[in-house]
């Protein structure tokens, strides 16, 4: 890939990191982008590993700083999403072609409908501190991870609602939980992808750097007025990633 290319996935990861760590779908921007520089979809999904793991890595650190983490519960849940990525990774280093397109293209359908009718959107309140429905939450994560592994794109709309609606917790206490669980997944559904597929490194080192920074705002952000217009901006990006992956 060229200089310019990698500066403006950097570009885009910033709004990419930020997106992942406030709620999810930041990968929706971010893989499409580099199916659009010509990147086979498998080695884009791989290739996104590496600026997930970057942009997690900043974001734990960020909540740890501001005096939130349970590292407990976080590793325990983030086990068993793992179990799940193993598999998901497998199957996910052979979605190639036009079944990674029409799967993508699906997965963007879904996240605009959970967008439009409200369903993926977590309040603030309601929520609190000590987790419940441990075994439910542990074995609800084995199955987000797996889609985590597979293809990565939109799992924060998964985890957020088990974290949320299943386990109980308060917002601050989902987001803080979610960047350790996708951190630690992350690792080993990058191993996988990496052992079987040429990913392309110095590109992911350009998106992490963006996602990185996006990490950390998020971290250090909460939702403001300002998601109303994200949405719709979101709303015309996936429209047009919709219609390039199922009819160009």
């Amino acid at each position: 890939m060229e200089f310019w290319q990698i500066l403006v996935l950097a570009a885009v990861g910033v709004v990419a990191g930020w997106l992942n760590v406030m709620a999810g779908g930041g990968s929706l921007l971010t893989v499409p982008v580099m199916l659009f520089m010509g990147i086979p979809g498998p080695v884009a999904n791989g290739t996104n590993r590496i600026a997930i793991l970057a942009q997690n890595v900043t974001a734990v650190t960020a909540f740890r700083r501001r005096g939130y983490s349970d590292f407990r519960l976080g590793l325990s849940l983030a086990a068993a999403a793992s179990l799940g990525a193993i598999g998901g990774a497998s199957l996910g280093v052979h979605l190639a072609g036009e079944w990674f397109d029409r799967v993508l293209a699906l997965v963007m359908i879904g996240v605009m409908l959970l967008m439009a009718t409200g369903h993926d959107k977590i309040k603030p309140s309601g929520g609190e501190a000590r987790a419940k429905n441990l075994v439910a939450g542990h074995l609800l994560m084995v199955g987000a991870g797996f889609w985590g592994g597979l293809i990565q794109i939109g799992v924060g709309f998964i985890l957020m609602p088990i974290l949320h609606r299943v386990l109980g917790l308060d917002l601050v206490r989902v987001n803080m939980h979610k960047v350790l669980i996708v951190l630690v997944y992350t690792i080993v559904a990058l191993f996988v992808f990496a052992t079987r597929l040429e990913l392309l490194w110095w590109t992911g080192v350009g998106l992490a750097v963006g996602n990185s920074i996006g990490g950390w705002l998020g971290a250090h952000t909460t939702i403001s007025h300002g998601e109303t217009l994200i949405r719709r901006v979101l709303y015309l990006a996936l429209t047009a990633f919709i219609i390039k992956l199922l009819f160009f």
